[in-house]
């Protein structure tokens, strides 16, 4: 049997670690790992047309599997354009390994052609970031960098030089059992007794819930219960936490919508449930306030503290539960109840009426309508930006679907790659991407990928020709809009020169059924829907000082707009509150 070489080895190690597919761009100092996918039937190499692309695409799909996934890079530039994707896994925590290859060993510090130095460019948006600079450090770094991915939940960056990657394996060398899972971590009695003697004496509690509450909806539910708790939710909690909750009160932040705000300003004890929500802006200050958060490093650092529990959402809400006392009182939670369901009859009126022949047309209603005819089970991926505050609003969460964006990092770009990797994990559930013209075009070579692998992502273009929340960040800021427009082709025709399905949408009578059409499409298809660039109706009260990026400081409520289905659930839920 042939001896291994060191790119062989690092691909073992990789399939063995459950990696399936290598996302990224050939060249030069990555040819000997290609060379070494290439001949391993366990593991594809993805070409992708840019390595940011690549990242995110990795990203997406760590994120839908919970396992690693992994991404490549040549030396310098090639490694170089992974950084922003990277950026964005390692924030929402998905396990990503990144090979950036490196030029020749001997060159390094001499100012080579290619040079750039990745042990120093990835030390921000990893958890670990070495070079392989001896073949004798396989494979202990690798699976070093390994562990570290998955049992920290983010990035690990393994640079190495392709004269490196040619040589041959260490003989002998020690391939240890790979930690392919993360552990619970559960309180300590003496923590869960400080927060149980909190929540018994408190009189009105809200629940404030992120993605950490993942795969904890019935813990959550049952505690809500148990103390009468209104509970609100982040952007990233929003799939987690939202369907099947009869407390909901919606979502806090610049986005958000109903009486979350007030349920957390208005109790005695808020419960910070798995979020690093960013905006203290829309924090109180005068409450109790306890968070609950598997990584230490967050806890405390949005708000002060009356109590900091590390541990899981889970654990620690079946470790609590039990111990809390029964509230009957359910005066604070039917006040909210009643005030999310006002709230959202309130501002649902203005894109009620005629949408169905306003020209431009809704980007709700286009949401709207997309929300109806997705699957019960489909992932969307959504743009940074206006898209955002569509999926907030618009897309109904069940259980079983997933909404993925660049929700902690804020990189515009990330939903046509995302839904690439979202796509491989398995061809046939429903991805679609709702994509901005922004976002779409400057990634938009990567909509090849999805023709070169006839990956049937269903991309729906919210096309305004405009950068719109740049717009209307410049409106509150007190300044005229500026370099925000876009002059656009028509995507759908771009769509089917590229060999992809492509239709146009100008009017709304014909967007259900582009839509059906698009979704019956066995291959990927584009539906690039002309829609208004002032969609947006903001309030008058708003001024320069009140909002600084995402964050609050005088008003609590900037974007007055529909909200969908959640009206329906607001008022389902209305129904269990006790009438006088």
């Amino acid at each position: 049997m042939a001896k291994q070489n060191v790119s062989e080895q690092f691909v073992d190690i990789l399939v063995r670690a459950g990696v399936k597919r290598l996302y990224g761009v050939v060249g030069d100092s990555l040819n000997p790992v290609v060379d070494a996918v290439r001949r391993n039937a366990a593991i594809d190499w993805i070409q992708v047309r840019h390595e940011e692309t690549a990242a995110f695409a990795a990203g997406a799909e760590a994120q839908i599997t919970g396992t690693l996934a992994a991404c490549a890079g040549s030396c310098g530039p090639g490694n170089l354009h992974l950084i922003n994707g990277l950026y964005d896994a390692h924030r929402s925590m998905a396990p990503v390994l990144a090979l950036a290859s490196h030029i020749p060993s001997s060159e390094i510090g001499l100012g080579y052609f290619q040079e750039t130095h990745p042990e120093l460019l990835f030390q921000e948006c990893s958890h670990y970031n070495e070079m392989i600079s001896n073949p004798q450090q396989m494979p202990r770094l690798l699976q070093t960098a390994i562990q570290h991915a998955i049992g920290r939940g983010g990035v690990s960056v393994v640079s190495m030089p392709g004269d490196i990657a040619s040589q041959p394996a260490p003989e002998k060398s020690i391939e240890h059992a790979l930690v392919t899972a993360r552990p619970t971590v559960r309180p300590g009695d003496e923590d869960i007794e400080k927060l149980r003697r909190m929540v018994d004496d408190a009189k009105r509690v809200t629940l404030f819930c992120g993605s950490g509450t993942a795969g904890a909806h019935a813990e959550v539910m049952e505690f809500a219960e148990r103390v009468k708790a209104p509970v609100g939710h982040a952007l990233r909690g929003k799939e987690w936490i939202q369907y099947d909750n009869p407390y909901d009160v919606g979502m806090s932040g610049l986005l958000g919508y109903g009486a979350a705000y007030e349920a957390t300003n208005e109790c005695d004890l808020l419960i910070l449930l798995g979020t690093d929500f960013p905006y203290n802006a829309f924090l109180p200050t005068d409450v109790k306030i306890v968070q609950v958060d598997v990584r230490p490093e967050n806890l405390g650092r949005r708000s002060k503290l009356d109590l900091a529990i590390w541990g899981d959402v889970r654990e620690t809400l079946r470790c609590l539960t039990p111990q809390v006392k029964l509230k009957t009182d359910r005066k604070f939670l039917d006040r909210m109840l009643k005030k999310h369901a006002d709230a959202l009859e309130g501002v649902v009126k203005a894109y009620t009426r005629k949408v169905e022949k306003h020209v431009p047309i809704h980007p709700e209603y286009v949401a709207s309508v997309l929300d109806e005819l997705a699957d019960d089970d489909a992932v969307f991926t959504v743009d940074t930006g206006m898209c955002n505050v569509w999926a907030a609003r618009y897309l109904s969460p069940n259980g079983k679907r997933r909404v993925i964006g660049s929700f902690s990092h804020g990189s515009m770009a990330n939903a046509l790659p995302q839904a690439i990797g979202a796509q491989f994990v398995d061809r046939n559930r429903q991805v679609v991407s709702m994509s901005g013209d922004g976002g779409f075009t400057m990634l938009m070579g990567d909509f090849l990928t999805l023709v070169q692998y006839d990956l049937p992502v269903k991309v729906v273009l919210f096309n305004n020709s405009s950068l719109s929340m740049v717009e209307l960040e410049m409106l509150v800021a007190g300044l005229p809009s500026f370099g925000t427009t876009n002059k656009n082709p028509d995507f759908a025709a771009v769509a089917r020169a590229s060999g992809a399905y492509g239709v146009r949408v100008e009017k709304p009578k014909q967007l259900e059924g582009a839509l059906k059409d698009a979704f019956k499409h066995k291959g990927p298809a584009l539906v690039d829907v002309v829609t208004d660039p002032n969609a947006l109706s903001i309030p008058p009260k708003i001024s320069a000082d009140m909002v600084t990026g995402f964050a609050l400081s005088a008003s609590k409520i900037v974007l007055d707009g529909g909200v969908g289905r959640m009206l329906q659930m607001a008022r389902s839920n209305l129904r269990n509150v006790p009438r006088p």
